[in-house]
C-alpha cells in the first residue's frame, strides 16, 4: 500500500500532466477545453478522454489522439518513476480527473458506458 500512496503523490504534485493539460501546445490546452465545454470530449475512469460521439469530425478525433498520448506518456514516466503499474497510475489520474470534470460539468463516462454531466 505504501507504494500506491507514493505514486498518488506523485500524480497530486504533477496536477498540471492530470488536469487535462499535459501537453505540449498551449493551443491543445485551449482546445480541449473547449471541446470539454462543448460537449465533444469526455473523461474516461482510465485517465484518458474520448470523443462523446462516434461521428466525431477528424479534428477532434486528432486532438483525443494527442491528448491521450501525452497522457500517456507522463503515466508511463510516473509509473516507471515510482514502480508502480501503469494501470494503477491511470486508474488514480482516470478518478481525480473525473472529479474535476463533474466539477467543471464536463462530461464523463459513468460505470453502466454511458456519458454524463
Amino acid at each position: 500500500m505504501p507504494q500506491i500512496l507514493k505514486f498518488a503523490k506523485s500524480l497530486i504534485v504533477s496536477a498540471v500532466v492530470l488536469g487535462g493539460v499535459g501537453l505540449a501546445s498551449p493551443v491543445l490546452a485551449t482546445s480541449l477545453n473547449e471541446a470539454r465545454a462543448q460537449g465533444l470530449i469526455g473523461e474516461q475512469p482510465n485517465g484518458l478522454v474520448a470523443a462523446i460521439s462516434a461521428a466525431a469530425t477528424p479534428d477532434i478525433a486528432t486532438l483525443v489522439a494527442e491528448i491521450n498520448a501525452a497522457r500517456l506518456n507522463s503515466y508511463r514516466q510516473l509509473a516507471a518513476k515510482d514502480g508502480a503499474p501503469v494501470e494503477a497510475v491511470k486508474a488514480i489520474a482516470g478518478e481525480k480527473l473525473m472529479g474535476r470534470a463533474r466539477e467543471n460539468g464536463w462530461y464523463v463516462l459513468n460505470s453502466s458506458g454511458n456519458w454524463s454531466r
